[in-house]
This record gives C-alpha cells, sequence and structure tokens, in this order.
C-alpha cells in the first residue's frame, strides 16, 4: 500500500470539528494542554471562543465536560487515549457514564503505533475499559473518512461516545462513491468464503493484504471492518461465521476486552466457531518507530497473515 494516501486519524478528527464548528455553535472542545497533538489546536484557530485548554488535568476535563453538557452544549474532550479513558476512568464512569451525558471523548495516541512513548504512553486497555461502561459507544475508524464520519455520527448520537484515534499515518481504504456510515454497523470490504476475518482501526488495512497473501495460497478470506465495537453489529458477524466456519479477530488492542471479546460473546451466544484473536497477546508494548513495533508484534499484513496459516490447518 505504498502508494495508497495516508493520513492519521487524529488529523481527521482535528479537520472534522472545524467542519461540525461552523454547523453546531453548541460545540465545544476542551483539550488538556495537548491541542499541538490530538489536533484540536485547528478547531482553537478556528473557533476560539469555544476551545478551552483545560491544562493537565485530565480528570478536572472530564468534569467540566460533564458541565456543559447539562447547559445544552456539545461537549467534544481530547486528550491521549491513556490518559482519557485510563486517567479519568473514574471521571467517565461517574460523571459522564452513570447520568448518561451527551459527552463525546476523542482519544488520540492510542495503541502501540504511539511509538517512541513507550509503554507508559501506548494504551492497549482503552476499548476494554470503555465497553464496560454502560451506554457508552465505543468506535475506532480504519482511515480518514471513517473517521471524520465517526465523528460526525457522534455529535448527532444523543449519549456518551469514545472515539479512538492513532498517532501514525494510515492508508485511506474507504474511498468509495457507496461508503455509508452508521453507528452500529460494520461493512464487508472483502467478500470470502473460507475465513472471517474482523479487523478495527489499523487492522482493516493490515487484514485486507493478509487476504492478499491468503489467496495466493488459495485461501478465501472475508474482511469485515467494525468500526463500532459497541453496539457490535453481531448479525453481521454472525452471518458471515455461518458462511466461513473460521473467525480471526484483528486489534490493535490488548486480545483481552477489546474487539477479539466481544466477537467472542457475539458467537458464543448465537453460533460458536473457532475463533483466534490477533492483537497485543497480554502484554506492555515498548519504545520504537510505529512501523517497527506493528511488524515485531505481527499486526502488519505478513504477521496477521502468518498467525492465520496455523490456524487453517
Amino acid at each position: 500500500m505504498a502508494d495508497v494516501k495516508k493520513i492519521a486519524t487524529r488529523e481527521s478528527y482535528g479537520n472534522a470539528l472545524v467542519e461540525l464548528g461552523a454547523e453546531y455553535p453548541n460545540l465545544v472542545v476542551l483539550d488538556a494542554d495537548l491541542a499541538a497533538a490530538t489536533k484540536t489546536g485547528v478547531f482553537k484557530k478556528a473557533y476560539p471562543d469555544r476551545h478551552i485548554d483545560c491544562g493537565i488535568a485530565e480528570c478536572n476535563m472530564t468534569g467540566i465536560a460533564a458541565g456543559l453538557a447539562t447547559m445544552g452544549k456539545i461537549p467534544f474532550v481530547s486528550s491521549f487515549a491513556m490518559f482519557a479513558a485510563g486517567r479519568a476512568f473514574e471521571q467517565v464512569r461517574n460523571s459522564i457514564g452513570y447520568p448518561h451525558l451527551n459527552v463525546k471523548i476523542g482519544a488520540t495516541h492510542a495503541g502501540i503505533t504511539v511509538g517512541e512513548d513507550g509503554a507508559s504512553h501506548q494504551c492497549n486497555e482503552d476499548i476494554a475499559l470503555m465497553r464496560t461502561i454502560p451506554g457508552m459507544v465505543v468506535m475506532c475508524p480504519a482511515d480518514d473518512i471513517e473517521a471524520k464520519a465517526a465523528v460526525r455520527a457522534a455529535a448527532l448520537h444523543e449519549g456518551p461516545v469514545y472515539i479512538r484515534f492513532g498517532r501514525a499515518a494510515c492508508p485511506v481504504i474507504n474511498d468509495k462513491p457507496d461508503y455509508q456510515f452508521e453507528i452500529g454497523k460494520g461493512t464487508v470490504v472483502r467478500e470470502g468464503s473460507d475465513l472471517t476475518i474482523v479487523a478495527t482501526g489499523i487492522c482493516v488495512g493490515n487484514a485486507l493484504e493478509a487476504a492478499d497473501m491468503l489467496a495466493a495460497e488459495g485461501i478465501s478470506a472475508e474482511v469485515i471492518n467494525i468500526c463500532t465495537i459497541k453496539p457490535l453489529d453481531e448479525e453481521l458477524i454472525v452471518a458471515s461465521a455461518k458462511k466461513t466456519g473460521k473467525v480471526v479477530t484483528a486489534e490493535e488492542h490488548s486480545v483481552i476486552g477489546g474487539l477479539g471479546s466481544a466477537v467472542c460473546d457475539a458467537l458464543c451466544k448465537a453460533h460458536p466457531v473457532p475463533v483466534m484473536k490477533i492483537g497485543m497477546q497480554d502484554k506492555f508494548g515498548e519504545s520504537g518507530s510505529a512501523a517497527a513495533l506493528v511488524e515485531k508484534y505481527k499486526l502488519d499484513g505478513k504477521g496477521i497473515y502468518e498467525q492465520i496459516m496455523p490456524f487453517l490447518t
């Protein structure tokens, strides 16, 4: 995919907020002294009166957003996933989730592709944490187009939403005239008959690469892009599992509590089949370039392909 256009979804987040700011005067953005990194700085430049820098105080920022929501605002809370989901978990749970307030959490720099910042900043647990909060919508877009669509859908949705964005540029794969986005709906991005690969975030593009490698071995892999991990498109996943008989999940997240766990829950209930979960295998990340880490932990196309082959025998 070297010749494919690549954009970091954190860039998409900032650009989407600017577009929405023109349409919704009650939309406000809060950041924790990271506007340059989360890309909310572009919103600050366009709408300085509606951007609030709360400083390095994520828990306080979460409480402020909750208060703004009670006054009819649409607040987007912005920080690194490690801080937005990790450090502020109690406030997200009790101040946003419990009263079911209309707050959106834009969590950038998720997963190991944070790179050189190392394990302390590579949040591979955020999807698991946010899934446990009743009523919380959890999304992880695969590319620029899906990220912008997810931000817009979040703004229109009444209730709390968590959206996960990446630091590193990733290929644009949804640039199709018929592309449509809906919260809770997945999409089949490649038809197949021998195996289902359910992927989210950067692993969608990598799963498509793996599917090409599998095709060279005579294996037909169906690839499903799941942006909304909660609520999960169980109907789509179960239908594909009935067709192929085997499922692999791929995510830049711990295999505990993330997309893989959500898929296993759905299949266990409706149509049990063998499932292999590809992701961070109960390990912390480490410092290194994003590309080197993705390769080391076998989350790139080749790594996904290599892990799938033994599963099929």
